[in-house]
């Protein structure tokens, strides 16, 4: 298949982060992180399929979200990447999310510009970030990055806040 963009690169480095493609060994912490999210821990099965989707759609879209491991601690902290999630493969969204233990140190916002950088080497010109009103770290990252709200919807989880950046 011939994708209209270069697929993004799944292996890079930031000063203190490593970003790559999924392993299996994954699935354990990644188990953890989704339980995180205040739902019933999935089975290793699940995380194990979940990582699988992400090669799978990699290879159809050249698309995908990266874990992110710390150069210094060597853990996985959580993953930032690129997805079509609400949006298109011509205008991919940023997605991430950390563990709460990693959070307030500036690894999402280094992740994200990493991000930033793979997807305007893929040739995009606009990247989209939809976020929950209430996720106000998730908001400020954005706004470190340069992000602008475009629109608010809504849907039966609630408001969503829709941002826009473009190369």
């Amino acid at each position: 298949m011939v994708l209209p963009f270069q697929p993004m690169v799944t292996k890079f480095e930031t000063e203190r982060l490593f970003l790559r493609m999924w392993e299996e060994t994954d699935a354990h912490w990644y188990s953890d992180l989704m339980h995180e999210r205040g739902l019933p821990k999935p089975a290793i099965d699940f995380t194990h399929n979940k990582i699988s989707t992400f090669h799978q759609d990699f290879l159809k879209n050249g698309l995908s979200l990266l874990v992110i491991e710390r150069k210094l601690e060597a853990d996985c902290i959580g993953y930032c990447g690129l997805v079509i999630g609400r949006t298109t493969l011509e205008e991919p969204e940023i997605a991430y999310e950390l563990f709460q233990h990693a959070h307030g140190n500036g690894y999402a916002t280094e992740a994200a510009q990493a991000i930033m950088k793979i997807a305007k080497a893929t040739g995009r010109k606009r990247l989209w970030s939809t976020v929950r009103a209430w996720n106000t770290a998730s908001l400020r990252v954005l706004e470190k990055l340069d992000f602008e709200v475009q629109h608010r919807t809504s849907d039966e989880q609630g408001e969503i806040v829709w941002n826009t950046f473009d190369f």
